[in-house]
């Protein structure tokens, strides 16, 4: 098996970004998250409520990132290393954050159509996982619950072949996408892998929500429900509506599309 896809997603929620390369941090893939649009409340907006947001490509730079959507100018926004402070909500935990330029600030407003305030996790930033599954010193970006999302391409594949209309793994916002498995669902068995130099524990099956619905190309949902509801009739648990795998750093180091993908410890 390989690594046959990597991504980040430099604001939550928004496009996700292709790499070639990216080191491995304890919080996930550097640069993956670490910012997040929140509104004039502090709490977390995402594609969910707003399918639009997907639409915002955000690539980092040295100096921070740039934003780009359609319709709107280019925006470079620097790394408020000593922005406002902020209190950014993420579910049930608060995390220390700084604010942006209120530059980012409207331009973002202005295209989701509502006032909203972009935050960025730095160093001083740190939010704990709180699920049984993880360490004491465990922590996370903004990601909803863990640092990284596992998903192979023989899982799409078998979802594909029940759809109407196939969809893209840019649906289900994976980190890594591995190559090569033998199965569909084979990660559902991997209690541990390795991906080129990097070792991770895989702690916990990924429930999907309405999210999976919203197409990415369109910012817009699907009308009839899908994938979420092809899913539904055959990867329902008593955890939900399950697709993919959360992984937790165990070593630090650089993951590298094409990398080896070995499975250490299986269920």
């Amino acid at each position: 098996m390989n690594l046959s896809g990597l991504y980040l997603y430099p604001i939550k929620s928004t496009a996700a970004l292709a790499v070639r390369e990216a080191a491995v941090e304890a919080q996930g893939l550097a640069n993956d998250r670490r910012w997040m649009v929140v509104n004039p409340a502090g709490r977390f907006v995402t594609g969910r409520e707003l399918a639009r947001l997907t639409l915002v490509r955000a690539r980092p730079v040295a100096e921070g990132l740039v934003l780009e959507a359609p319709g709107m100018p280019s925006l470079a926004v620097a790394t408020p290393d000593n922005g406002r402070p902020v209190d950014a909500t993420v579910w049930d935990s608060t995390v220390a954050a700084r604010g942006a330029d209120p530059a980012a600030d409207a331009w973002l407003s202005d295209f989701l159509l509502q006032p909203v305030r972009l935050v960025h996790m730095g160093p001083d930033s740190h939010r704990t996982i709180d699920e049984p599954q993880a360490r004491a010193d465990d922590t996370v970006s903004f990601a909803d619950g863990y640092p990284l999302l596992l998903i192979s391409q023989a899982s799409l594949d078998g979802l594909n072949a029940r759809l109407p209309q196939p969809v893209p793994m840019l649906r289900f916002r994976p980190n890594l996408v591995v190559g090569g498995a033998d199965a569909p669902h084979a990660e559902d068995h991997w209690r541990r892998v390795r991906v080129g130099e990097v070792e991770f524990d895989v702690v916990k099956t990924c429930t999907r929500c309405v999210f999976t619905t919203v197409d990415p190309q369109r910012g817009e949902r699907d009308p009839g429900g899908e994938p979420l509801r092809t899913l539904a009739s055959y990867r329902r648990s008593d955890k939900g509506i399950t697709f993919g795998q959360n992984l937790i750093p165990r070593s630090a180091g650089t993951v590298r599309a094409g990398d080896p993908v070995e499975v250490l410890a299986r269920a």
